[in-house]
């Protein structure tokens, strides 16, 4: 099973005898999948040695899974609910889980039971021994399909082998964050947001939890092969400039040889004389350098697109509503309005 730590060192910072673990859930049409969440949450917690909230994000979905999580809101006093206002995607839902998130430690963790809710009791016992980062780390993949294991494990030795920032193999985004790692990532001001790089860029002490993944519980996966490519493209580019490095050495390779091809050409035209061109040979050669440059330019595009949204400084999210119950006040209902949250996130 591939492991990886992110440093050998523990932290020294006493942790409280019964901490607060907030437990973030993004959530984009799992209406199915609520109330078995919730359920086998609560049958893990109840009776453990520390207090617990769960702070569902309700990312715009199309279904039923907003009057699902409202509903459970009212019955079930640990259990707040932040609703946006449209479907921003799943790393503002995660922004936004650690942002309201109030515990002295967050578990952030999917709603469809593919992250066993049973490994919470461990995760907090491995942050209670000194890591302020403890991640979830699949011992093997054998229920995915090929396609997505091979894109998977070449993803990540990719991304480890262009970036700085080093990724812990078959790691996804539930894991336990200790307060003082919430509170860096919090501090970001970037828009763009690739959260399993920034998770790994954070440095704190990190362990991995291996653990099997299992089937979903209910729904179906949001995350089509497209969806895929563009979240793995957005973390390459959010992390490394390598691509951009790539095409310059591209650049200069195909320099050379044209400064080869046109020696060649006027050796032979001195000696042998004038001769008519090939039609095919010309029309290869413009169509190749055509593509490479339109290559280039997308590469830059890429990187352009990215500081045009970092410039326009939006909000990463907008917040519609907060429901649930306030744990030093008591039930009740929370509004927080669009243009409340926008003054908020945009840091203004």
């Amino acid at each position: 099973m591939p492991s990886y730590k992110a440093n050998d060192r523990k932290s020294e910072r006493p942790r409280p005898a019964r901490p607060l673990i907030s437990i973030v859930a993004p959530c984009y049409n799992e209406e199915d999948a609520v109330a078995p969440f919730a359920k086998a949450v609560q049958a893990v917690l109840e009776g453990a040695d520390f207090d617990y909230e769960i702070l569902f994000i309700e990312d715009g979905s199309a279904d039923g899974t907003r009057d699902q999580l409202v509903a459970l809101s009212k019955t079930r006093p640990r259990v707040r609910v932040i609703v946006f206002s449209r479907n921003f995607g799943k790393e503002a839902a995660l922004s936004a889980g650690l942002d309201h998130a109030r515990g002295d430690a967050v578990v952030v963790i999917d709603v469809d039971l593919q992250d066993p809710p049973a490994l919470i009791g461990e995760f907090v016992a491995k942050w209670r021994e000194g890591y302020d980062v403890v991640y979830g780390a699949r011992a093997d993949r054998s229920s995915d399909g090929a396609a997505k294991r091979v894109s998977a494990e070449g993803f990540y030795r990719l991304f480890n082998r262009i970036s700085k920032i080093k990724l812990p193999e078959d790691a996804g985004d539930f894991r336990l964050i200790d307060r003082r790692v919430v509170r860096a990532l919090n501090a970001l001001p970037e828009r763009s947001r690739f959260m399993k790089g920034l998770f790994a860029w954070a440095g704190f002490p990190a362990v991995g939890v291996p653990y099997v993944r299992p089937e979903r519980a209910a729904g179906e996966t949001k995350f089509s092969f497209w969806k895929l490519w563009n979240f793995a493209l957005d973390g390459i580019v959010s992390f490394s400039t390598a691509p951009l490095r790539i095409w310059s050495y591209i650049g200069v390779v195909i320099a050379f040889l044209s400064f080869i091809y046109a020696s060649i050409i006027i050796i032979r035209t001195a000696i042998m004389g004038v001769d008519v061109p090939g039609y095919a040979s010309l029309l290869v050669v413009v169509l190749f350098f055509g593509s490479v440059q339109l290559i280039s330019v997308g590469v830059l595009g890429e990187y352009i697109a990215r500081l045009f949204a970092e410039v326009k400084r939006r909000p990463i999210y907008l917040v519609d509503e907060i429901y649930g119950a306030d744990l030093e006040k008591g039930a009740g209902r929370l509004v927080e309005t669009v243009d409340a949250a926008y003054t908020e996130n945009s840091g203004s």
